[in-house]
């Protein structure tokens, strides 16, 4: 099931255009677009959860497997020394888009933790290096 008003249900099945560095049946891999850090991405399930609550546990195993295998990969390419897996879950906990989504956020030595962050700003032609940098 898919929600027509839902701008990640628009973002994962490729009605907007993303900078996607993974897709397969399931799921689109982007670069956020309001990034934490280089190469902050998001998991998007291509059918509609509000949350982790409505979410299907097989298609939920499969985010936490995808998820491990992107850290991997983006580890090996962009050279971050450790990652935050970040899931938030009703407005009060941050979440401000309503369908389920992974935050992957690589973190560098000498960056302070985060929990709530400032936005990055990247041009369009950095947004597309990195992609290029990080595709899969």
């Amino acid at each position: 099931m898919k929600d027509e008003n839902c701008i990640f249900c628009k973002l994962a099945n490729g009605q907007i255009p993303t900078n996607t560095i993974f897709e397969d049946e399931d799921f689109r891999v982007i670069l956020d677009n309001s990034p934490a850090t280089k190469g902050h991405t998001l998991i998007l399930p291509k059918q509609h959860y509000a949350n982790i609550l409505e979410i299907d546990d097989e298609i939920l195993g499969k985010a936490a497997k995808l998820a491990k295998k992107v850290i991997t990969h983006e580890k090996k390419v962009l050279g971050c020394d450790g990652y935050n897996v970040l899931q938030n879950n009703g407005e009060v906990a941050g979440q401000t888009v309503f369908h389920f989504h992974m935050h992957l956020i690589p973190r560098y030595a000498g960056e302070k933790a985060i929990m709530e962050w400032n936005h990055k700003d990247f041009s369009d032609e950095d947004l597309k290096k990195i992609c290029g940098e990080m595709k899969m």
